[in-house]
């Protein structure tokens, strides 16, 4: 979830307090929530106005993936945030625009 810095600590304390949500990582500008059995990371990002909710895919074969997509005309978003050097992984969105990391799974699991 990115969330504009007016909301990110109220929301932080939502999950953690009144959910009480255990944390899992506690970062400047992200905590990563215990939900369930997934992660939810909340992500303070200075430049919006309200939340957005980005989710996750997790590819066995990330080229395989990406091919994959592309024959069905699903267009990469690569422009909407910088991964990190090395990363097996690309954006994406769905029809409502909801974002999409499409993400090579990793050996651990």
């Amino acid at each position: 979830m990115k969330l504009p810095p007016h909301v990110f600590e109220q929301t932080v304390a939502f999950y953690r307090d009144i959910l009480r949500l255990p944390i899992a990582e506690n970062h400047e500008a992200s905590v990563i929530v215990e939900f369930g059995a997934q992660n939810l990371w909340l992500d303070r990002v200075d430049h919006l106005s309200q939340a957005e909710i980005w989710l996750e895919i997790v590819a066995d074969d990330i080229e395989e993936a990406a091919e994959h997509l592309n024959k069905k005309d699903i267009v990469r978003r690569d422009e909407i945030e910088p991964l990190p050097e090395g990363f097996a992984g690309f954006w994406i969105c769905n029809p409502g625009n909801v974002i999409h990391l499409v993400a090579q799974k990793s050996d651990s699991g």
